[in-house]
């Protein structure tokens, strides 16, 4: 597999100047889990839509926001899934919670 080494070195310098009391070694080897576990993260995603079986787009509630969407108050996730959270350094998991688009709408202010 190829990585994207500009955004690997992108996001080390973000992690570096972020975090205080790290090295920039210790931020390039964050940077380069997490790169790892975005393919690890993408098949989870997957596997679990498809035992959902979901066939809509789904995305968690943060990526909804970084669209410009909003998810509708008192729905409930479609599924969960448990991903790797590699910008920690160390390869802790999460549960990730994922809504449709159809459960969603745009951002109006």
């Amino acid at each position: 597999m190829k990585y994207n080494l500009r955004k690997i070195m992108l996001k080390a310098w973000k992690t570096f100047r972020k975090t205080k009391g790290i090295s920039f070694a210790e931020a390039l080897h964050r940077a380069w889990l997490s790169a790892k576990a975005e393919e690890i993260n993408e098949k989870r995603i997957q596997q679990s839509k498809a035992a959902a079986g979901i066939a809509e787009e789904v995305n968690t509630w943060a990526g909804w926001k970084q669209k410009g969407f909003e998810v509708l108050h008192g729905t409930k996730a479609l599924f969960n899934c448990s991903l790797i959270w590699g910008s920690k350094g160390d390869g802790a998991t999460y549960k990730a919670s994922f809504f449709g688009a159809s459960q969603v709408h745009t951002v109006t202010e």
